[in-house]
């Protein structure tokens, strides 16, 4: 009698439920991924905020459920530097007394079977706690003997002296790969590195986007991680809508994080009547108004991905030259025919732009190869 196997624990590190447009994206991609070929292994997502998780994802998977511990293990390091938090939270996976009020939570994560740390950019120099969380999955699978890998992670900028602890840790996953070339020279060092690019690429799927209610040009200008002020924004916002002879009833602004990304459009929203307010909640239940023939204005790097993969013409904003610029330039270096403005310099009304069908479908077909090394068929 053959003794039945049972099912691999599976972890999952995301930053998922704040809410934020790509995040929770990613994190439904895999999570629909695993539903299709791991349906009954216990699936965790070891997230930030896991209660809003749980309501915008917990249908995905007939066995996920949501923690924060790693999350609480770095935030709960005495210091904030990344070599402080790293050691820190490998003493507490090795040693939970240190932290006893996430005992339980360690333990489970210390007898998972795999730990994967997915796509993003919330592991670098900007938020050097967030390193804790690689270190995190170092130590827990240095205790359960399973496998730590990570996929479509933007890993810079990260300042000089946190290069060495990157790259050592990054040497003990059995999977690295990365979505820009900055992070795969970071990470090179530490061994075999793939770049496969973002991991939405994996995700794109035509129920993703709404095809009733479209807008001619689509805006999306952020709040947050600045180096201009939310003013010079809407006056950036403004001038170029004026200089591509755009009427209001032409546009739609998407909200990629609540309330984040209605603030410019709150500064202007007088100024453009008759312009179509697309929510987050709404972009999440009804698919992202995106598609061919569309003029985008976008600093989210993910509204860039999606629109672009949908055939959008666009033009990416770069407000924070050491971290916007360097996504917004991945995925034009890998076809998205977008243009790049920094500076705020008022840019030309782009004619064409959106990935090839073929440049496309190559980068899911290496998402799917790279799936298929961790997860098998």
């Amino acid at each position: 009698m053959t003794e039945k196997r049972t099912p691999p624990t599976l972890y999952l590190v995301a930053t998922t439920g704040h809410p934020n447009y790509g995040d929770e994206l990613i994190a439904a991609t895999w999570l629909k991924h695993l539903a299709r070929t791991a349906p009954d292994s216990e699936v965790w997502v070891d997230c930030p905020n896991p209660g809003p998780s749980e309501v915008l994802l917990g249908h995905l998977h007939p066995r996920v459920r949501f923690t924060d511990t790693f999350w609480r293990l770095c935030w709960e390091a005495p210091a904030d530097g990344a070599w402080e938090v790293a050691s820190f939270v490998q003493h507490a996976v090795n040693n939970p007394g240190l932290a006893p009020r996430w005992v339980a939570g360690i333990e489970l994560a210390a007898r998972a079977d795999l730990v994967h740390v997915i796509g993003g950019g919330f592991i670098n120099g900007i938020w050097p706690r967030h390193v804790g969380l690689l270190a995190a999955a170092v130590a827990a699978t240095r205790r359960s003997g399973g496998r730590a890998v990570m996929t479509g992670q933007g890993l810079w900028p990260v300042a000089d002296e946190a290069q060495p602890l990157l790259r050592n840790l990054a040497s003990q996953f059995s999977v690295v790969d990365v979505r820009d070339e900055p992070s795969a020279e970071l990470a090179g060092g530490a061994g075999q590195v793939s770049m496969t690019g973002d991991d939405m690429f994996f995700g794109i799927e035509p129920d993703l986007y709404r095809t009733d209610d479209l807008r001619e040009v689509m805006i999306c200008l952020q709040s947050d991680l600045l180096d201009v002020t939310v003013p010079a924004l809407a006056g950036f916002l403004l001038d170029t809508l004026r200089e591509w002879d755009v009427h209001p009833e032409q546009v739609g602004v998407v909200e990629g994080i609540p309330r984040v990304d209605r603030e410019v459009f709150a500064l202007v929203e007088h100024d453009l009547p008759g312009a179509r307010f697309y929510p987050f909640s709404e972009i999440i239940d009804s698919g992202l108004p995106a598609a061919a023939g569309q003029r985008w204005l976008s600093t989210r790097f993910h509204m860039h991905l999606m629109a672009a993969a949908n055939g959008a013409h666009g033009v990416a904003v770069s407000i924070n030259s050491g971290y916007y610029t360097n996504k917004h330039r991945s995925l034009v270096e890998r076809g998205s025919g977008w243009a790049i403005s920094e500076g705020l310099r008022v840019p030309a009304a782009p004619t064409s732009g959106g990935f090839d069908p073929e440049t496309l479908r190559q980068a899911q077909e290496d998402k799917a190869k790279l799936a298929w090394s961790i997860y098998g068929d």
